[in-house]
């Protein structure tokens, strides 16, 4: 990747029409497209689709992801609650815009300027991308694809051949489900639920969500989209000029103004007609070709493996100052959505003590990445010893906070709360393991496995006892009286 002086680029044409032929000859044998199959679109953050964080559902999307960690044996699966963050996704508006604006870009600079042909570089990228259809419209706004209801479809035949005993037809009735009210998590419910018709009915159509016996999901946002419920949260971070400060620096940094120098080189546009934020919509755009129509586009080949890591850091860099351990209110915003997943699992265990059905064997819950990330966040999970700033990108390349391994699209968090009995005495207890991504995840700090349900309460006590929404996302009151007579 080429590597730029240090500092801003003069806003003009990069000259050299052989450069831009030298670099398409390196980017077609080591683009984005092509290391694609190999497992590079993982770079795309949250963007990212499931099936690469999860590639054996490659060959078999259908197929149960056994985890070998599973419990088994003595112990009996009583509960599972799922938070599922929708599936594939239409770009939003802003985005689509932005798009259309490079779009317009580059056919009002023509490119394929003959000496580029000249030099060998044949039929330039850039009349590829100019001729590329811009088939993204405003309406699309972050709509659920059908890829997305095809990933819900296919999670919920997974996790219903996985437990089936929670998933049972018997429970069907009694699956209590909770959902944003975006659209796209509204429609990830249905289709996660003509899944499970499918599953129990493969012969028969799936009638309207209204007409199931569990009844249409509930809509509950201040539990799946606390954050624009925290005054605090929107005052210090999502208002706030400055709590992004990194992000914006990294736009002005080294790696990205390379990336503009370069990308400006192969689009034959001026430097100063491109911003970070129109590369990046590049990248995406890449992605949602990808994702919605499995298709690698020209857009692909403009990013090589250097470039997607240094684009994936950037929107990293995002959520991790927006969601994540950035500032301790984006994860202190969802401890009562996490308070909430423990008085469900107090429940079932109460009940079950007095030898009752469990009220709600299958809770499921569908929101954002951005419910997940904060949720994690506050239970400890994929903290790096150091802070992702914009200065360490190079230090970090081995970091554990990458939101495209965390939350993908249709990306998952389960906790399942197991009855365990010991044939040889009469004592039972009460266990508990945790998903991600159908994966099991180490309790933190033990890295365990498995964890005692009241070993768990204990280690979180904290936050089940003292994190209360009314008092974390509550403003600091100021003294406005005033000393004047």
């Amino acid at each position: 990747m080429l590597r730029g002086p240090r500092g801003h680029l003069r806003a003009s044409v990069v000259p050299a029409a052989a450069l831009a032929a030298a670099l398409l000859s390196s980017f077609a044998r080591c683009s984005v497209a092509e290391a694609g199959e190999r497992g590079s679109s993982s770079y795309f953050g949250t963007k990212t689709r499931y099936e690469d964080v999860n590639p054996g559902l490659l060959a078999d999307p259908e197929a149960p992801q056994r985890d070998p960690r599973l419990l088994q044996g003595t112990c009996t699966p009583v509960q599972l609650i799922a938070l599922i963050r929708h599936g594939t996704r239409y770009p939003t508006a802003k985005q689509v815009r932005k798009l259309r604006h490079l779009h317009e870009l580059l056919r009002a600079h023509g490119p394929d300027d003959p000496s580029v042909a000249a030099a060998g570089g044949g039929r330039s990228l850039a009349a590829a991308l100019a001729d590329w259809p811009l088939w993204y419209a405003d309406w699309m706004d972050g709509q659920l694809v059908e890829k997305g209801r095809q990933d819900m479809r296919q999670l919920a035949l997974r996790l219903a051949s996985l437990f089936p005993d929670l998933f049972s037809r018997e429970n069907y009735g009694r699956l209590r489900l909770v959902t944003s009210s975006k659209h796209r998590c509204v429609d990830s419910s249905a289709a996660f639920l003509q899944g499970l018709w499918q599953h129990h009915y493969p012969d028969s159509p799936p009638p309207s969500v209204a007409d199931m016996e569990c009844g249409p999901p509930r809509i509950n946002d201040k539990l799946m989209r606390f954050f624009d419920h925290c005054e605090k949260f929107l005052t210090e971070v999502e208002r706030n000029a400055t709590a992004l400060y990194h992000v914006e620096a990294f736009k002005t940094g080294p790696e990205m103004q390379n990336i503009l120098k370069k990308v400006a080189a192969i689009l034959q546009v001026p430097v100063s007609n491109l911003s970070a934020d129109l590369i990046q919509v590049a990248f995406f755009t890449c992605s949602f070709d990808l994702a919605i129509k499995g298709v690698n586009s020209p857009w692909c080949d403009v990013f090589d493996i250097d470039d997607a890591k240094v684009l994936e850091y950037l929107n990293d860099l995002k959520q991790y100052w927006k969601r994540s351990y950035g500032y301790t209110i984006n994860s202190r915003s969802s401890c009562t959505l996490f308070q909430d997943i423990f008085q469900h699992l107090d429940r079932a265990v109460e009940q079950k003590q007095r030898s009752q059905p469990v009220s709600s064997p299958v809770i499921l819950q569908f929101g954002h990445a951005e419910t997940l990330l904060p949720l994690l966040s506050l239970m400890g999970y994929f903290k790096d010893k150091e802070p992702l700033t914009a200065y360490n990108f190079e230090k970090q390349a081995h970091r554990e906070f990458r939101s495209g391994h965390i939350v993908p699209y249709a990306s998952n968090l389960i906790f399942v709360l197991y009855h365990c009995e010991d044939a040889k005495t009469p004592r039972e207890e009460f266990q508990v393991q945790m998903l991600l991504n159908e994966k099991v995840l180490p309790l933190v700090p033990s890295q365990e496995t498995v964890s005692l349900y009241e070993d768990l309460k204990s280690h979180y006590q904290d936050i089940l006892q003292s994190c209360q929404d009314s008092e974390e996302c509550e403003l600091p009151k100021w003294n406005s009286t005033s000393d004047e007579l």
